[in-house]
């Protein structure tokens, strides 16, 4: 025991013990390895003491006591193996079992696990209840409510820690029962399919759906979730090389929780689509932008090749452009879902074999005005705060994020902050779920965002609410910046971005006055041609206030893809090496030659959108993408295509026939995420080892090895053995995860950077004492209103905003190919508020068009009043609907992010939604339940 800590003594079985403020009795007991029976506590969730089975004799006192409630007091004898609390404790589980069904269900339930180590054996009584139906209605979840014994774990899980409140206890005596909102079906209620009630639940009541758990895994191996920036660990139920079904873990991020994607969707990995042999496209076959795509049917366009043959045409090609028009002439795309290693080794590839800086990946359409934005002003492009430090904070804003569907676990934290009672400040065009959450929403005009933010700081500086000794001892700028807002009174910015002048000067006391205010946002505020200046205004308003360098305050962007900040991180971007130092920086670029005995390209390469443009203009010839789909994701995706489809040589290494591999000349099958380790970054700066579970398919081979292979073909002589060896290399290059040694990954699982002194703690809150900019001095930079590049007209006259949705992820390649997924959101819809579907004469469920001045996509229109009128909100993850086709390429002219949020569309009713037959729910589910058999 800590000796500083004020200890409680008592005995326990006729042991001293001594028990921590706050300890229960079951919590002294576990930690002095003392087994007690427990069915309705579970370590996390409010102890309610309801099923009795954790019973014990304390000396003195007429009833038993339950232990997870009960508190130790000094001198207290506790008894939980005496003769009358065993016999409570035997009752309690036999009386639990007489109403037990005998299914597969409850096979490995934990009733009969405490009742065996009790010896209680066949129970006595009779079933009392009546056993209610089987409710299969929802795709993920078997609810089998006869296995129920009414422990209200599930309860706890769904309103304490997801905070979705769907399960509740409804009816009295022997009628009570767990209901569904309104007593509805799973399937029909408000259930988001997070599963954290299946994973708390102790008898089988409920379930994974189809029975994917039935069976029991061979094994269980450790990792982390392949989905977004939250980093969420996980563990993989492995049999016969399936993984069965995943459970969340304690780990840093998540401790134990997932959102349904890192729950379900993980069988994407056995899909019928999966590319298992390397493929040569036919002689003769013709490329083009304009195309119909059949994964079924890829030996049409493709032919079957070996490796060999593969990497001599994929990498001697691309040797023979480079050779002959020189590096500028190639480009690569890595991607944000493979590891730290594979990008690292993936932009050395491109700047030591290509020899360019042409090398990016997505975050160029997702954080890169946020990242412009921080270097410039912090010195850093990561996070100051982990997202878990709004636990601390006593004032949380969100802004230009819908954590609820594009980060949900991070959600739950931020859920649960505001239940404690801090004051949540959710400012958005869009009216996410967070928002009934809120202390105060403002639901600001789409592309006014600088506007609101001005006048924010305005009132900071009016009411003198600026903290002068933290901007003079570390600013610089200040005084522009306040001469600069001076303009934007809340009074002028009101009819600008449709919020009150007085909600504005509340919300800027609150946030300037608190002990700890904290900034998240999201790519609401990065995807505008104003994205850097929407981030810089956030850093001012941390800056003016003091409100960074301590926790529960501080500056969070929210990472969209799992490994986006590692990526960067590594250099697989166009103006840094690893560690963000500039390509043009005669230093960096010289410690950089040395490390890869390479002379490396001064001149700061090519970004995504600016690539496509450069092989339209015939500058570009080849390109290497590896585990990107640009094809889906970037803006005119039309524009995109036809600049793929112009390529003289395109090699795409990746899972599935995507549409950026249908152009492609070369198709090198890859590995998906468990089939694979590496180490991943997450959006707290949290370096966490990624585990291989499963073997890859076929042929298809392990990323690293792919890449090593390319690099020969290019000239260059690697030869790592084990993907410790690249981390080993990073290390020695980046001194933020220097410290941090892959012996100690494998060890603690995951450690927080900077970490630069071996088997030191890591830094997870930084800017502590000072800025890593010239003098330690964060900058101010003002910013002023600049409008989208497209506004409506009177012939496109509604805002396109384009998105996430919860169930799949970025472009759907993986998610509409694991058969939950793709069973709860099957069809392209787009979000449009009743107001316009009624304007429009479309009812919900209708097919409408949508245009813009770049093309058009049919899709259902689905009624919801999240999005302002006048605003159509759609994911980007719908191949038959792919929405980016009408999305404006325009970009920020400082982070070169193109403009997702904003561009003018008309709709119209009516319309055919395509069907190419590349994906469906219903073919997915029939495998799904196949492997459950």
């Amino acid at each position: 025991m800590n000796a500083h800590i004020q200890t409680i003594a008592f005995e326990l079985n006729g042991r001293a013990v001594e028990a921590l403020p706050g300890e229960t009795l079951i919590e002294v007991a576990a930690r002095e390895g003392v087994e007690l029976p427990r069915l309705c506590y579970k370590p996390g969730l409010e102890a309610v003491g309801n099923c009795r089975s954790c019973m014990v004799e304390i000396a003195g006192e007429r009833v038993l006591a339950p232990s997870c409630c009960r508190f130790p007091s000094a001198g207290m004898q506790v008894h939980t193996a005496s003769p009358r609390a065993v016999a409570a404790q035997k009752m309690v589980l036999e009386l639990l079992l007489a109403d037990m069904p005998e299914a597969l269900y409850t096979r490995q339930n934990e009733v009969d696990f405490w009742a065996g180590k009790l010896g209680v054996g066949k129970p006595r009584f009779a079933p009392t209840r009546a056993q209610p139906q089987l409710d299969a209605s929802h795709a993920a979840i078997t609810v089998n409510l006869d296995a129920c014994i009414q422990c209200t774990r599930c309860v706890r899980a769904c309103r304490d820690e997801q905070v979705n409140e769907v399960i509740g206890l409804a009816f009295r005596g022997q009628d009570a029962k767990i209901v569904f909102d309104q007593d509805d079906p799973l399937g029909a209620s408000t259930c988001v399919a997070c599963g954290e009630c299946v994973q708390a639940c102790p008898t089988g009541a409920l379930m994974p759906a189809r029975g994917v758990a039935l069976p029991v895994p061979d094994k269980q191996v450790d990792s982390v979730c392949p989905y977004c920036g939250v980093g969420c660990q996980l563990t993989y139920n492995v049999k016969d090389n399936r993984i069965l079904y995943v459970e969340g873990r304690d780990g840093p991020a998540n401790h134990g929780r997932l959102c349904v994607k890192g729950r379900y969707g993980f069988d994407y990995a056995h899909h019928p689509h999966r590319l298992t042999t390397p493929l040569i496209r036919r002689e003769g076959m013709p490329k083009t932008g304009e195309f119909a795509m059949d994964p079924d049917r890829v030996l049409d366009v493709f032919r079957e090749a070996s490796w060999e043959e593969a990497l001599a045409l994929a990498g001697g090609t691309l040797a023979r452009i480079r050779d002959q028009h020189g590096g500028a002439a190639l480009a690569g795309f890595g991607s944000a879902k493979g590891s730290n290693e594979e990008a690292y080794l993936f932009q050395k590839l491109v700047r030591t074999g290509f020899k360019t800086n042409n090398v990016d990946h997505c975050t160029r359409l997702c954080h890169a005005s946020s990242v412009s934005a921080l270097l410039e002003g912090i010195g850093s492009g990561a996070v100051s705060n982990p997202v878990m430090d709004v636990m601390r904070a006593e004032v949380i804003v969100i802004i230009g994020a819908n954590p609820t569907v594009n980060h949900p676990v991070a959600a739950t934290w931020i859920k649960n902050a505001a239940k404690a009672g801090a004051k949540l400040i959710v400012l958005d065009p869009r009216r996410s779920d967070l928002a009934r959450h809120a202390h105060r929403y403002l639901q600001f005009k789409p592309d006014t965002d600088v506007a609101l933010l001005n006048a924010l700081m305005h009132t900071i500086v009016e009411e003198r609410l600026v903290d002068p000794a933290f901007i003079a001892a570390r600013t610089v700028g200040y005084a522009e910046l306040e001469a600069n807002v001076a303009a934007y009174s809340p009074e002028a910015m009101a009819p600008i971005c449709g919020i009150d002048a007085e909600t504005i000067r509340y919300v800027a006391r609150l946030y300037a006055t608190s002990k700890g205010s904290m900034i998240l946002w999201g790519m609401g505020i990065s995807q505008h041609i104003h994205g850097t200046d929407n981030a810089r205004c956030l850093i001012a308003l941390s800056l003016m206030t003091g409100q960074i360098g301590r926790p529960g305050t501080g500056l969070h962007p929210l990472r969209g893809q799992n490994n986006v900040q590692g990526a960067s991180d590594a250099g697989l971007i166009p103006m840094m090496l690893p560690d963000y130092g500039r390509v043009d920086n005669p230093a960096v670029r010289a410690k950089f030659e040395a490390a890869w005995n390479a002379t490396l390209d001064p001149k700061p390469g090519l970004t995504v959108v600016e690539i496509m443009d450069a092989i339209c203009a015939g500058q570009i010839r080849g390109m290497y993408i590896m585990g990107e789909n640009p094809a889906m994701s970037d803006p005119d995706a039309n524009h995109a295509r036809a600049a793929l489809a112009a390529l003289e040589h395109l090699v795409v290494q990746d899972l599935f026939l995507t549409e950026t591999a249908y152009l492609a000349d070369v198709i090198l099958p890859a590995s998906a995420f468990p089939e694979k380790t590496g180490s991943f970054t997450n959006t707290d700066r949290l370096v966490q080892l990624g585990r291989q579970a499963i073997d890859s398919p076929g042929e298809a081979r392990q990323d690293l090895w792919i890449v090593q292979q390319m690099a020969r073909q290019l000239g260059l002589d690697w030869d790592y053995g084990h993907v410790s060896e690249v981390f080993d290399e990073m290390r020695r290059t980046m001194p933020s995860i220097a410290g941090i040694t892959w012996e100690r990954l494998e060890r603690e699982g995951a450690v927080v950077y900077p970490c630069p002194v071996e088997e030191g703690p890591g830094q997870p809150v930084v800017f502590t004492d000072s800025f890593p900019r010239e003098g330690g001095k964060a900058r101010f930079v003002p910013a002023d209103i600049i409008p989208a590049d497209e506004r409506p007209d009177a012939d496109y006259p509604l805002v396109l905003i384009t998105g996430r949705q919860l169930e799949h992820w970025h472009t759907g390649s993986m998610t509409r190919r694991a058969g939950v997924l793709d069973a709860i959101e099957p069809d392209p819809v787009a979000l449009v508020h009743p107001l316009d579907l009624q304007k429009l004469g479309v009812q919900p469920g209708a097919v409408i068009t949508i245009a813009s001045r770049r093309g058009e996509v049919a899709l259902y229109a689905r009624a919801d009043d999240s999005s302002p009128v006048g605003a159509i909100f759609v994911p980007f993850c719908y191949y038959e609907a792919a929405i980016n086709r009408l999305t404006n390429a325009a970009l920020d002219p400082y982070g070169k992010i193109p403009e997702f949020k904003y561009c003018a569309v008309k709709v119209v009713p009516g319309g055919e939604v395509a069907r190419q037959g590349s994906y469906g729910g219903g073919q997915i589910l029939a495998g799904v339940a196949q492997l459950a058999t």
